[in-house]
């Protein structure tokens, strides 16, 4: 941490905790903004996947076969 942050640290933990918990929530809010192709790449997918899922709805795995399947692909790691 720089020492501009660790002085603006110190300056913010003096404040009453709902000043802090504003500010906390602002910086963790910062942190999900996206990068509109980020966004663009999601949106896109989303509508493939629904296509996808129309285009052959008994193309379907069940959850609980789909988790056995990756726990024994991570346990066999």
């Amino acid at each position: 941490m720089t020492s501009n942050a660790s002085r603006l640290l110190e300056e913010v933990l003096q404040l009453a905790p709902n000043e802090r918990a504003r500010i906390a929530a602002e910086l963790l809010s910062s942190l999900d903004e996206q990068d509109d192709d980020v966004k663009a790449a999601w949106a896109a997918e989303i509508v493939q996947r629904a296509a996808d899922a129309e285009a052959d709805p008994d193309d379907e795995e069940d959850w609980r076969t789909a988790l056995d399947d990756v726990r024994r692909e991570v346990l066999s790691r």
